[in-house]
């Protein structure tokens, strides 16, 4: 027995979930396979500020993005910076975004130059 919503499992006389009171099914639907993305490297910050607006407007937009090196930042804040990566297939679109945003970043760098 599984829970459909957080797919915890259950012993057979149980029937709903404890932590989502949903009733429980005898098996979990099939996931769709993983899709492969390939991620680009868009631009990369030393400011946490600047993941914080990126995520949120990479979200508003239906953008995938990947923020490399992320959690490392917030443990030593100016040994490496994180890399805002972004969906290939997204990449010009993620940069024709960020154009009219650029100048208000403290730290956002790109690694090709003149972008």
């Amino acid at each position: 027995m599984f829970c459909p919503k957080c797919k915890a499992e259950y012993r057979e006389k149980f029937t709903a979930c404890a932590d989502c009171n949903l009733p429980l099914v005898d098996k979990l639907p099939e996931q769709p396979p993983t899709e492969y993305v390939k991620f680009k490297e868009l631009f990369y910050t030393f400011n946490p500020a600047d993941v914080a607006f990126l995520k949120s407007l990479f979200e508003s937009h239906d953008i995938t993005y990947y923020i490399q090196g992320e959690n490392f930042l917030q443990l030593r804040p100016l040994a490496q910076p994180a890399g805002i990566m972004v969906d290939e297939e997204q990449f010009e679109e993620a940069k024709e975004l960020l154009k009219e945003f650029k100048e208000r970043f403290t730290g956002l760098s790109s690694r090709e130059g003149g972008q």
